[in-house]
């Protein structure tokens, strides 16, 4: 595929939601009408392009995100599929990490959702431009006004709808363009792509839409100095020029178009593509990407041009069984060409580039080069990994990373047969490689090999990936919870390694302290020394021995966080003193300290939310109850109750089940993580009795 597009008609956008929003058949529907398929893919009947894993059709869920390329009205769209499922979040992360633009898809019964608030966060970190589409118009219960209610007020946004819809629920038949002032039906016909035919407003609409038309245009002027003159002087304001000021405020993130419509029946997707031509950014668009230069420590920029350096980012690394190691890459600036050498900044150390590949889900295209804001892959980085820099040698920078959640639930594993030992590590490994947020280590203690992840639907896909991908048949135990230790008050304590064993000795001395920090801030480390107590060339050790102390802690051996451990004292030997020797009196010492420290068991809490009939609302509140849940807030919509509440991992085993039964099956939740918060005693002690 050549490329013969100029930048500004590039656009990068993903497509992000809340599970069952209805992401994936949007996007099938969009390559549909932009010519890439010719064969409209279905979620339900396992069908999908961009849903290309087996796992991901039997399931009906999106578990990896997928990239595409797709054309329409003279502009290149490169798209990002991404999962809705809180388990899969840091496929969300590292698109939006890339992204200039987002179209946020909302289910126009259940308006926004705990995941729609996820990502609408994730977004609002990387400060990326979106419009919505409100999905589902013909299902019944759908209300237009009442998600724009919602994404007003749970999101705090400033949605500025663009169309008005014609019918609702099974009588949604078409739109109005509330800037172009023109009504488009789009005409049934057996479910087949369905013709739009335009028309003038209906009669009985032009009140409401004249009313809507004048609040559009006064929320778009208030973005815009020359237009606010204008309107409060009573002049015409065009079309054109309503489009224009609403891009600028869209790119400023001060508004959100919002377009309506049913991707099932093929009704509003082109409105929807002309916003995204519209609205959203192309790669010029969006500042010049920031980063520091390694040399001087200095910030560094480069303008999205092909005759600049090069500079890129690896957002996500594939394991392929017939092309081995594919790296997602976005070119931020230069341009890079097959086979080429580069530099990789974050591990100082040159890389060759390979094959270069544009991807249609798990289809590829060659091409001989990407350049400045493109999205593509290689074949061919070895040392490559998610979130580090590929640039030039001669002009290296490296670009921020990507943060991705902490796991909160693990698994032992274990291979069936000898013959699955070697494999299951080879399996691990890559799955590792591929996926940030799914850690593997070995437990010295118990022997067992543990894995974790976000959740127990991600530990399951894993663990069914492993066989299919890898063959290699395993044991995996039962889900336990990743509980943390912190501590509730300063201590200090000395460490202090002495061996005198013949010849040279062991002489190691420090006298440290430990503080609580916030939540959420990890762990920090101070070298308080004065007057050479502990020789500059030994402090490094001092905090590898106090970061290896925080591994396991002093209750029930789960990692220590939120803590500052600070060196203040100490003493050496100059013959017998070692590295060895002042790590472990660090560790000592650290211990000793986090024992006097008040040490306390923190544990995850989960955001849950709860769609549940009235009549079971008793019943679902009493369950909740029963497991330390902490009601937030409920609201009713007609006979629907909604039920947000806090709830401790531990207790969510088994809710599923428990849910259906309780309710008969018409009741459903979402879950994420929210936060850790410390277990009461009672708790603790039969956390602990069930460790042993």
């Amino acid at each position: 595929m050549v490329e013969t597009y100029p930048l500004e008609h590039v656009r990068n956008i993903g497509f992000i939601a809340h599970i069952d929003a209805g992401k994936t058949t949007v996007t099938e529907r969009v390559l549909f009408f932009a010519g890439r398929t010719y064969k409209l893919g279905n979620v339900d009947e396992g069908t999908a392009v961009m849903d290309w894993m087996a796992q991901e059709r039997e399931r009906g869920i999106t578990i990896t995100a997928a990239a595409t390329t797709c054309f329409w009205k003279d502009h290149q769209i490169n798209v990002i599929d991404t999962p809705g499922h809180v388990d899969f979040t840091a496929e969300v992360e590292r698109s939006l990490r890339v992204l200039d633009g987002g179209v946020v898809v909302f289910d126009a019964v259940a308006g926004v959702q705990p995941q729609s608030e996820t990502v609408w966060r994730q977004a609002d970190r990387y400060r990326v431009p979106r419009i919505c589409f409100v999905n589902k118009m013909d299902r019944t219960g759908a209300d237009f006004f009442r998600t724009l209610e919602s994404i007003r007020r749970r999101l705090k946004a400033t949605p500025v709808p663009v169309q008005y819809p014609i019918g609702a629920e099974a009588g949604f038949r078409g739109v109005v363009d509330l800037i172009e002032d023109k009504a488009y039906i789009y005409a049934e016909n057996g479910g087949t792509p369905t013709a739009v035919r335009e028309e003038p407003v209906p009669s009985e609409l032009r009140a409401e839409v004249g009313k809507l038309h004048e609040a559009l245009v006064e929320r778009v002027a208030e973005q815009d100095g020359d237009l606010l003159v204008r309107y409060l002087e009573g002049e015409e304001i065009s079309p054109e020029e309503l489009k224009r000021a609403l891009r600028r405020a869209t790119l400023a993130n001060l508004a959100v178009p919002v377009v309506c419509g049913s991707a099932l029946k093929n009704k509003g997707v082109q409105a929807l593509l002309d916003a995204v031509v519209d609205y959203l950014p192309s790669p010029l668009d969006v500042p010049p990407v920031e980063g520091v230069d390694p040399k001087s420590g200095g910030t560094a920029t480069r303008e999205p041009r092909d005759d600049v350096p090069l500079a890129a980012l690896a957002f996500k690394v594939v394991t392929d069984p017939y092309v081995g190691r594919v790296v997602y890459i976005r070119v931020y600036s230069g341009k890079v060409n097959a086979g080429a050498s580069v530099y990789n900044a974050t591990k100082g150390v040159r890389e060759r580039m390979g094959r270069l590949i544009r991807l249609h889900a798990n289809q590829r295209e060659e091409v001989e080069e990407l350049g400045a804001g493109h999205i593509g892959a290689a074949v061919g980085l070895k040392n490559t990994f998610t979130g580090e820099t590929i640039c030039d040698e001669r002009a290296p920078i490296l670009l921020e990373s990507i943060k991705f959640p902490e796991p909160v639930l693990f698994v032992a594993i274990e291979p069936r047969t000898r013959a699955d030992q070697d494999k299951l590590t080879d399996a691990l490994i890559k799955l590792a490689e591929e996926d940030p947020t799914f850690r593997v280590r070995y437990d010295q203690e118990t022997g067992q090999t543990v894995m974790a992840g976000m959740g127990e639907l991600h530990l399951e896909v894993l663990v069914e990936r492993m066989r299919r991908e890898f063959g290699v048949e395993a044991r995996v135990g039962r889900p336990m919870v990743a509980y943390r230790e912190a501590i509730t008050r300063p201590a200090r304590a000395e460490g202090r390694f002495v061996r005198q064993t013949g010849g040279r000795g062991q002489y190691g001395h420090c006298i440290l302290t430990v503080e609580p920090q916030e939540r959420g801030s990890g762990f920090r480390f101070v070298d308080k020394t004065t007057g050479g107590s502990i020789p500059r060339n030994f402090i490094s050790a001092v905090e590898a021995g106090a970061k290896e102390a925080m591994e396991n802690g002093v209750l029930r051996g789960y990692p220590v966080v939120d803590v500052q451990v600070m060196v203040v004292d100490g003493s050496y030997h100059p013959v017998d003193s070692s590295e060895m020797a002042f790590k472990i009196a660090a560790s000592m010492g650290a211990k000793d300290a986090l024992r006097a420290a008040g040490p306390v068991l923190l544990e995850p809490i989960m955001s849950l939310q709860v769609i549940t009939p009235g009549e079971y609302l008793g019943d679902v509140l009493g369950d909740l109850n029963a497991r330390r849940a902490r009601i937030r807030q409920m609201e009713g919509h007609a006979d629907t109750q909604v039920v947000e509440t806090e709830i401790p991992l531990a207790e969510t085993f088994g809710y599923a089940t428990s849910l259906r039964s309780l309710t008969q099956g018409r009741a459903t939740y979402s879950m994420e993580f929210h936060h850790y918060e410390e277990v009461s005693q009672t708790i603790a002690q039969g956390i602990q009795s069930r460790s042993r």
